[in-house]
Formats: structure tokens, sequence, C-alpha cells
């Protein structure tokens, strides 16, 4: 039998020293050492550290390892690893595999040139990886060599934040310490724990490689910014759940079995909606791990396309005129025996506590809807969100008919309000079931509630999805001690406390209600309503990025301990200045194409237009329709010549303006205000030229090609 034909089951986390692994090759009190560590949020020894160490080293070196790295995702958007060698000299200068304890809690990789948002000065360079126990470390193999590659967080010399991991890891405490307060309020002694699962959906373009060296603003920007929409885009709605063709599943084989290797449960892969977009999904892990495994997932996606003739796109928009890509962010609550907080149950007092967690997210998106839309904020993610089937941007919760009249009844004490199938009597102490699926799906909600857990819709493709999970952690968190504290209150008055929880849940239902909304978010009245309720909504970046440093947020974070003043402003900075640099980029390589590219082909193309209504008219003298139609193309392409040197003139003018010394802010506005609005302005007028233009004028690979390879 091969590799390959090898069940999943069979080579599943093969390259991954995993709990499991762990527990075979840890002795039993070091392992139970460690996972008292993980589960309460403890540092871990040095002799436990010594004895993970060698045991770790010794299942590395059997898979062919020579290097160990602090594997950690900084501020960039990607990961980053500096490989160290196990080699070491004994006393008596005989080479010998060495790795400590010291070596696996923490390396120090030079920090100098990493983004830290103004956090320290230029000449500062200490920075420590420290490593992640709750995420299993794993062996990349790659380019003959293998490499043991340790999860890690990443902070300055002063203790700042310097990782996007860093916040995720302390928000899973903050939600799990305010989730067993409420469940021991709520009268569940047992629970010693809570854990946020999270499942991402990531989906992807693939296009022929040849095409993308071809094309400038694929290579540098990840998306294009010229091409005539084709004659077949998704119109004809053939691509979704299609067959997959040959060529392409060969690749999604391979990326899936390195997956599976990398402990990285793949679970769904698909043709998605527009032509060369597919997607991966991965069964649900506790959120740290599965933000890892996004990571890994991007990486060994961009990294083994290439290999098979093709190149991975996860910008969030690579082709104007059908879908962009996101990363669907499916988050729930899972309590230390097994119970998904987000299954109502079988009883009075686990309806009380699926209605409670349900409302903490509902009320955290009430209070913090400019956050949520800050965070999946990005150059990319302007271009998709509120466009085929991407959501707006305005953060609202999707609850469904169902649980919405059921809330509704409980807010208004209504106990004729009863929904059409069965559902729990709160007015009344009533017990009934609760279905999981009563509604259908609303495609257009940036947050939904899908049966028992809540998909967050509106983070980009490209993006890490720490920063979006520590945020929803972070919110629920103080979610869940406000409505405690509100419940404390009455059972200190001798209110029965389940009494007391039906009465908070009907004041925050009623004080939830603008963030809840169940129909067409693409609507024009939504919009007007989103404004009047001054719901978190903002159409670009700049302004989006607003809200990482109001009071409501730097609070949130403050109270919880995921992230100082300091390091929620220099996250704000760091995310404009990529705007900035990114947008500029955008700019200069939209003008370096037309000049190089399109207007080229467009006067090559009138003259040789102009030569053939020549001597066409010195042949066959006299009007004629034929001539007079060929004057007419030749007229519209020379003044579309016009205006596109006037377009490469006003672009040149942005580029003067970008590289003078500005504020930041000021440059952010620029960029969304004028910048890209004049990209777009260009745009259009190249794109009526490349219809006009001859084929073999024409150097760009156009739309119909790029598109083409699910047809292949």
């Amino acid at each position: 039998m091969t590799d390959e034909s090898r069940p999943v089951s069979a080579s599943f986390g093969e390259n991954t020293f995993s709990f499991h692994v762990m527990r075979e090759r840890l002795p039993k009190e070091f392992f139970e050492k460690l996972m008292f560590s993980i589960r309460n949020h403890r540092p871990i020894s040095p002799d436990t550290a010594d004895v993970i160490a060698h045991a770790m080293k010794e299942w590395a070196l059997t898979r062919g390892a020579t290097h160990y790295t602090h594997w950690f995702q900084p501020l960039t958007g990607l990961t980053a690893e500096k490989h160290d060698s196990f080699l070491a000299f004994d006393d008596t200068g005989r080479p010998i595999e060495r790795f400590s304890g010291r070596q696996l809690i923490m390396s120090e990789p030079d920090a100098s040139s990493f983004p830290h948002g103004g956090l320290r000065s230029t000449f500062e360079a200490r920075g420590y990886a420290a490593w992640d126990p709750s995420s299993p470390a794993f062996l990349m193999k790659r380019a003959g060599s293998a490499t043991l590659c340790l999860p890690s967080i990443f902070v300055s010399y002063k203790g700042e934040v310097l990782d996007k991991k860093t916040p995720l890891i302390r928000s899973v405490a903050a939600v799990s310490k305010s989730s067993v307060r409420m469940l021991r309020l709520l009268g569940n002694k047992r629970v010693t724990f809570v854990t946020p699962n999270v499942g991402a959906e990531q989906e992807y373009f693939l296009i022929d490689a040849a095409l993308f060296e071809r094309r400038p603003d694929l290579c540098e920007v990840g998306h294009t910014l010229f091409g005539a929409r084709p004659a077949r885009g998704q119109q004809l709605d053939d691509h979704y759940f299609r067959a997959i063709n040959d060529r392409v599943l060969e690749l999604m084989e391979r990326v899936e079995q390195e997956l599976i290797r990398l402990g990285v449960p793949a679970k769904t892969r698909h043709n998605e909606v527009a032509p060369g977009q597919f997607e991966l999904a991965c069964l649900h892990q506790p959120a740290n791990i599965a933000a890892d495994q996004n990571q890994l997932v991007m990486e060994v996606l961009r990294r083994l396309a290439p290999m098979h003739g093709m190149q991975a796109l996860l910008h969030e928009k690579p082709f104007a005129g059908i879908n962009g890509s996101g990363k669907h962010n499916n988050w729930s609550l899972i309590d230390s025996e097994g119970q998904n907080l987000y299954e109502p149950g079988s009883s009075f007092s686990s309806h009380v506590r699926f209605l409670i967690f349900l409302m903490a997210v509902v009320l955290g998106a009430h209070r913090h809807g400019r956050l949520l839309r800050s965070i999946v904020a990005s150059p990319g993610n302007d271009l998709r969100l509120g466009g085929n089937e991407a959501p707006p941007s305005i953060i609202s919760v999707y609850l469904g008919d169902h649980l919405t009249s059921l809330l509704e009844g409980l807010a208004d004490k209504r106990p004729e309000a009863r929904a059409s199938l069965e559902d729990i009597d709160l007015c009344t102490g009533g017990v009934a079931r609760i279905p999981r699926d009563t509604t259908d799906r609303n495609r257009t909600s940036p947050f939904a509630f899908t049966g028992n857990k809540f998909e967050f819709r509106a983070v980009g493709a490209s993006a890490a999805i720490s920063l979006p999970n520590a945020v929803i952690n972070t919110m629920v968190a103080e979610s869940l001690d406000l409505m405690a504290d509100r419940i404390e209150a009455r059972t200190e008055k001798g209110e029965e406390r389940l009494a007391a929880a039906v009465e908070v849940l009907r004041e925050v239902i009623a004080e939830s209600r603008p963030v809840r909304f169940d129909g067409d978010n693409y609507s024009e009245e939504w919009l007007k309503e989103a404004r009047r309720l001054r719901l978190g909504m903002a159409n670009t970046t700049p302004e989006a990025l607003e809200a990482l440093c109001e009071e409501s947020s730097l609070a949130l974070f403050e109270r919880y301990g995921v992230l100082t003043r300091e390091e929620m402003a220099a996250r704000r900075r760091i995310k404009l200045d990529f705007y900035v640099k990114t947008v500029a980029v955008e700019l200069k390589v939209a003008r370096r194409m037309l000049s190089v590219h399109v207007l080229p082909a467009a006067l090559r193309c009138q003259e040789r237009l102009a030569r053939a209504i020549n001597e066409t008219a010195q042949a066959l003298p006299g009007p004629g329709p034929g001539l007079e139609a060929e004057r007419k193309r030749l007229a519209c392409l020379t003044a579309l010549i016009g205006e596109l040197l006037a377009g490469i003139a006003v672009l040149e003018a942005d580029e003067g303006a970008l590289a003078s010394n500005g504020d930041l802010a000021d440059h952010g506005r620029r960029c969304a205000g004028e910048v890209r609005p004049h990209v777009a302005a260009a745009r259009a007028v190249s794109d009526a030229i490349e219809e006009l233009v001859d084929a073999r004028d024409w150097t760009l690979p156009k739309y119909d090609e790029m598109l083409a390879i699910s047809r292949a």
C-alpha cells in the first residue's frame, strides 16, 4: 500500500508531537504537570521543560530533523521562523545533538525589523519567542530537510506584545474564567474550564502559474488592477460544488496529505461560486490551535500550488466582478465536560444557560460592533465586503425567525408567543426542546448563529484568525461578567437564581435589540436603519481602524489583560501603515502597467487601424458602412487613449503626494478617498481599451484565460 493510499487515520498527525505522542513518550508525572499548566494557564517548571525538550528532540531526530525553530505570528500577517540546529559539543569536544528545556521555552530572534507601531525605538532589537505548549509542535518537511517547529508567542525585551497569538491566548483564559463563573452561578459546579472552539473555512483562487507570472499586479499586490470582465464569469452558477477537475484535485489531495501529516484536520474541499475559486475547511479545534493550523493551511497552499503549475491566490478580491474570498470563522464554547454551550440540552436550566451564552455574543456585538469591524479591516477586504455573497461592512447578528420570535416573546413576557416549532416557555418555567435547525441561513449576515455555533463571515481570506477570535473571546467574557453581576445583584435581594437569570435575559434582549437583524443586509433600507442605530460600520480601512483606539475598545482589552492601551494604539498604526503602503504599491504597479502594457497596446492598435482605414479608403474611394464603422472605432480608441494619458498623469501626481512627508492618518484618508478611486477610474478606461484592442497587441493575460483553470 502506498503512503498516499493509506487511510487518513493512519497518517494523521505523524509529523506532530501531539498530546497523544506526549502521553506515550513522557513519564506520566511530567505529562500530567504539562496538562495542568495548559489547562490552568500556568508556566511550566524548568525540570518539566527539560524532560519535554529531551523527548521532543528524540522524536524529531528519528524523523530526520536537524533544526528547530520558534514559529510565531508577527504583526506582518505572515509567520516567522529562525532555524537553529541541534548541534552542540560535549565536554570533550565531541559533536552531539542537544535540546534543553531553556531552549524549548524561549529563543531570542532579532526583533528590530518586525512592525512594532512605535512601541520601541529603532535601535532596540531584542525580542523573545516563547513556546506555546497548548499548540503541538510539528515537523515541517521541505527541500529535503525537516525542521521542528514550536508554535510560539513573540514579545519585546520590555514585554510589549509584538505578535497576533499572545492576545488570543490571553483572551482564551479570560473567556474561560468568565464562562466558569457564569456556569457556577447557574448551578453547574463540575465545570473547571471552558475552551473556545474554532473552525475556519479557507477560500482561495487558483490560476495557471505561467499566466500569474505575466501579470505584474498579481505578482506584486495579489489581485488584478485591470481586466475586462470575462464573457463567462459566474452568471451561469455552474461552478459551485461542480465536479473538481483532475488537475485541481491532484493539488487538493497533495495539500490535504501534508496537512493531515501535520495534524491539521482537513475535512471539506469543493468548488466555490466563482470560476477558479475553491474552499478547504477544517474540523473545529481549540482556538489557539485552530489559529496556528489556519496559518499552516495558507502556507501549504502557497508552497505546493507552484509544484502543480498553479498559483494559489489568497487575496480577498483577486478578480473584479466575481465573488471574493473570505474565511468564515465558526466559533463556539466547549466546557471541560465536552458540552457545547450552544446546544440547548434537555432541562430548563440548560435552556437558560443556552440563552445566556447566546445573548453574550449578541450583547458583545452590540457593545463592540465597531471593534469587530475594525479587526477585519484590510486593503483586500475593503474590496470584498458588500459584494457577491460577502457580508456588508455593517456589523449585525443573525439569529433566525425562530430564535428571534422566542427572544422577543421572552423580553415582552408573552407566554403565547411560542414559535411554531417546539421551544422554551421561559415565561412560565416550562421545559421543551429547542430544535437546532429551525430556520434558513442568511448568507448576507456578517455574524450568524448557525445551529450550535456563531459564524463570523467578515474575516478576509488572507487574514490570520488570531485577533478576530481574541476580540470575540474578550467581548463574550465581558458580556458574561456583566450579566453575572446583574444576576448576583438580584440573588442578593432574595431572587431565585434561574428566575434572576431570566429577568437579566429580558433586559439584555431588549438592550441589544438594535444589532439583531434577520433581513437582507444588502438592502438600502437596512443601510439607512443601520446608520440611524449607529451600528459598527465603515466602508474603508482608515475609517474602521479608528475603533481600535476608542475608549470602549481600550477599556475592554485593558480590563481583561489582553492588550494595553499602548499596544492597541500600535496595532492601529501598524494596520494603517500597511494599508497606506499597500495602496502605494497598487498605485505604482497600476501606473507602470498602464504605461508599459496598456498604452503601447492601444497605440499599436491605433496605428494599425489608422493604416487599414487609409489603405481601404485609397482602394475603395467613397463612403461605405464598413469604413465608417472602422472610423468610429478609431475615434473611440483615440478618445480612450487621451483619457488614459490623463489618468496616468493623475496617478503620477498621486505617487508624488504619497511620497511626500505627511501625517499617516492623512495619507490613509487620501488613499481611500482619492488614490483608489483614481486607480478605479483608470481601470475603467483600460478595460474599455482591452475590449477594442487586437488580441495580438494585448500583452496581459485576460480574465477569460486566468479563470479557465476549472475547465482545464
